[in-house]
């Protein structure tokens, strides 16, 4: 059986768990099995909706404990869970709450792991695919243990809704206490987080001044994007760190990136080369930026961006 860990931060499924039980799905059907998602904590009020995406049933840990993320708690829980349900695959969501449980999980299963795997796995070998040297090398990694765990980088697979919503089955799991408290939790909310966005809109140092930032959210509006930045932006204080992608920031893989001003370092390079579609516009036709873009535009962007943004709403009047 193939189990799922269906983030719910806040109680909402988000889509990198649509995803995640997606390709769940196409594992177990690769296996002969069955694919079942798990959720943790009493708030995941749309969890049924995960049947849509291909879980027979979906299993909830119903206990307000979890209802704020602790690393070690969450791991103790879903081992036990996989361990109940005889699981033989486990598949987590490439998020910063994968990441710290994916090891502790795999010492508790005796279960070998691949992190941030972006293809289905090999039938036969269960051999999967992953970036690495900050996406410069792809390197496949055959997975040899009797329970196997990988986690899904966001946008590697698009979500596939054609199934039905299912029941929600609470199962019985000891707790144990956690050891962290949760005093307050603040999040951003009204845009798709960075990692989940299928278009982003990015800007660095071109832009001059904050002050005219204006034409980039414009931009970004338009296309129902999400907004980002290069670090020096972050770090002058122009834009929220949250906003900051690169190889010290958040790692993104959109269908469609768009980096207005931003040179093209590697750092940057490293966070956001293993998006589908890049778009640069920069006026110094001699940014490195350039030769990673698949479309470029040599050109000031004070011009560029705002005639960018009405020939769009034209289109999308027209159409």
């Amino acid at each position: 059986m193939v189990l799922v860990f269906a983030e719910s931060p806040r109680g909402q499924i988000k889509k990198t768990a649509f995803e995640a039980v997606t390709y769940g799905k196409k594992v177990a059907d690769q296996l002969g099995t069955s694919c079942v998602a798990v959720v943790l904590g009493t708030n995941a009020a749309n969890a049924g909706e995960l049947g849509k995406y291909g879980a027979s049933k979906v299993l909830q840990v119903a206990d307000a404990a979890l209802n704020d993320f602790d690393s070690q708690t969450y791991t103790a829980v879903l081992a036990d869970v996989a361990k109940q349900q005889g699981a033989k695959v486990v598949v987590l969501c490439h998020t910063s709450t994968g990441k710290a449980i994916a090891g502790r999980l795999s010492v508790r299963l005796g279960a070998g792991l691949v992190s941030g795997v972006n293809s289905l796995p090999e039938t036969g070998t269960f051999s999967v695919r992953k970036s690495v040297f900050s996406g410069k090398a792809i390197v496949d990694y055959s997975i040899k243990s009797d329970v196997k765990i990988v986690s899904l980088m966001g946008n590697a697979v698009r979500p596939d809704a054609s199934g039905s919503p299912v029941s929600i089955e609470n199962i019985s799991v000891s707790v144990p206490a956690g050891r962290i408290r949760v005093k307050s939790v603040k999040t951003q909310e009204g845009t798709v987080p960075l990692p989940e966005a299928e278009i982003v809109v990015s800007a660095g140092r071109g832009m001059k001044e904050p002050t005219n930032w204006g034409i980039v959210e414009d931009l970004a509006n338009t296309l129902g994007a999400t907004t980002a930045c290069s670090r020096p932006v972050a770090d002058s204080g122009w834009r929220p760190h949250h906003e900051h992608v690169g190889q010290t920031g958040i790692a993104i893989r959109p269908n469609l990136y768009i980096a207005i001003g931003i040179s093209g370092a590697i750092q940057h390079l490293a966070g956001v080369n293993n998006s589908k579609v890049i778009v640069v516009i920069n006026k110094d036709a001699e940014a490195p930026f350039f030769k990673a873009a698949d479309y470029g535009v040599v050109g000031d962007l004070f011009e560029v961006v705002p005639r960018l943004t009405e020939a769009i709403k034209k289109f999308k009047a027209a159409h």
